[in-house]
């Protein structure tokens, strides 16, 4: 698993936790190792002493008659280190005899009186000594002290310490990586913040702004950069909605003389008839022409949100079988079955702007028959939920492909050349989004290539709808006004 993939806060956790092991390791060596060079110091200093004590004993007692030096020297020997003292002659034999079977068995290092005090380390027996030599004078003998203790206290207190460390290496890992998320999520509490605020901004909301609590750090020079150009965005998409408005307000009335002259000439009775065909081209393309203006103005409007309206209480039955009984002379024009089921045993009521939904009707029905060839059939239907009104449009059409399903509601967007020979702006289901969105719903559409294509439409119920228009502000409220007649 690459590191990238993960979350900010996992990484940064990663990186503290793996920096405190480090650490970790990195201090248990250093204290290891200084307290292995303590405790080694600590034997060298009483061995040391030992030897000083020896050389003392053996200087006070060196007139005194052999029997009584050997046994001075015995008594010492048990007295410190269990008997672990020798002394040699130069040519290695022992100047006194081993006071104890351990000294004798002991496996001693090589004498040399020429250098001076030594501090070895010696394995005997398979255990592991610090020995210390040290060149002496007894009288006119040169002669070699030699001490020696076991290291296996030091060892232990070496194997506790390091014990410790390692068991308690997993906990403070776990401590740390703890409050190592916890402080990055902590730090990055903001970043969701942003992340939210970020993903709630569309093209129709661009005038809201990333929040930032004025720390002066990093996070608030970016949010305060993205601002900065959502402003220079909100500009620029507000000119090209003015320009677009502007443009389709304009051209109606150059489109509307040229269609009237077109027209006046076409009641000539004098006219020929390549002349009159020519006038009729006219006056239908530029019927076309109006057609796609007046969708680019109501999508201008709805971009800039002069398109609030006044919602009532309508049955939404009602309009659907309106609507159904407008469709039904083009459907069977085309070759094409309407079947409708709605119910009419009691109003279904929804808080609706007439006009525009009976346009969003419209717009499924006439996408429906348009890209259904015959024969064919297209079924209607309206049901009831618990807060809701499902209304379903399915036809047995040409279908739409998978790759384009994503992007139907898009404006121009025509998902295959085939689609474009028909009749239609392509803005016709941007529309229907706007108006579905308008009254709270939501549009969806579902498709198979060859085979069919279902359009829903979900609509909250006329209570459903009170109580989402009377949330509080910023809590799904909506800039619809709702009128009950």
């Amino acid at each position: 698993m690459r590191l990238n993939h993960l979350s900010i806060s996992l990484r940064l956790t990663l990186l503290f936790s793996s920096i405190f092991l480090l650490g970790w390791v990195g201090f248990g060596a250093a204290m290891w190792l200084g307290l292995q060079h303590s405790l080694t110091q600590e034997r060298h200093q009483t061995l040391a002493r030992r030897l000083d004590r020896l050389q003392e004993l053996l200087l006070n007692s060196q007139n005194e008659p052999s029997s009584s030096r050997i046994q001075d020297f015995r008594d010492f020997a048990h007295a410190t280190g269990n008997g672990l003292n020798e002394v040699f002659r130069p040519d290695g034999s022992r100047y006194y005899p081993s006071p104890s079977n351990a000294a004798k068995s002991f496996s001693w290092p090589h004498v040399d009186t020429r250098d001076g005090e030594s501090f070895l380390l010696v394995n005997s027996a398979g255990q592991s000594y610090r020995v210390m030599e040290r060149p002496a004078q007894i009288g006119t003998d040169k002669v070699c002290l030699m001490v020696a203790a076991p290291t296996a206290a030091n060892q232990l207190i070496l194997d506790g310490f390091a014990s410790g460390l390692w068991a308690s290496a997993p906990l403070l890992l776990l401590i740390s990586s703890l409050g190592g998320y916890w402080l990055s999520r902590r730090a990055l509490r903001p970043v969701d913040h942003i992340t939210a605020t970020a993903r709630s901004i569309s093209i129709r909301n661009l005038s809201e702004r990333l929040p930032h609590g004025g720390s002066a750090d990093e996070l608030q020079r970016l949010s305060e950069t993205f601002n900065d150009m959502l402003a220079r965005l909100e500009s620029a998409v507000g000119q090209i909605r003015q320009f677009t408005a502007d443009a389709s307000h304009e051209l109606r009335g150059p489109l509307s003389f040229v269609r009237t002259v077109a027209e006046v000439a076409l009641r000539n009775p004098q006219i020929d008839a390549e002349s009159k065909e020519s006038f009729q081209e006219i006056v239908d393309e530029v019927a076309r022409a109006a057609v796609l203006l007046e969708d680019m103005l109501t999508l201008a409007r709805a971009d800039a949100r002069s398109g609030d309206a006044i919602l009532e209480a309508m049955d939404v039955g009602q309009l659907l079988r309106s609507a159904c009984d407008h469709a039904l002379p083009l459907s069977e024009e085309r070759g094409l079955r309407l079947t409708t089921t709605i119910p009419t045993d009691a109003p279904l009521l929804v808080a609706a702007d007439e006009k525009a939904l009976r346009r969003l009707f419209w717009i499924l029905l006439d996408n429906a028959i348009k890209y259904t060839p015959a024969p064919g059939e297209i079924a209607v239907t309206l049901t009831a939920g618990n807060d809701s009104l499902l209304v379903g449009v399915s036809d047995t059409g040409v279908g739409i492909p998978s790759e384009a399903l994503p992007f139907v509601f898009d404006r121009f967007y025509r998902s295959d050349p085939s689609r474009s020979q028909s009749e239609g702006s392509g803005l016709g289901l941007a529309i229907a989004k706007w108006i579905a969105e308008l009254h709270g719903g939501v549009l969806s559409i579902s498709s198979q290539l060859n085979q069919g294509t279902r359009v829903q439409l979900q609509l909250p119920s006329l209570q459903a709808h009170a109580m989402h228009t009377n949330a509080p502000p910023g809590r799904g409220g909506d800039s619809s006004h709702l009128l009950l007649k």
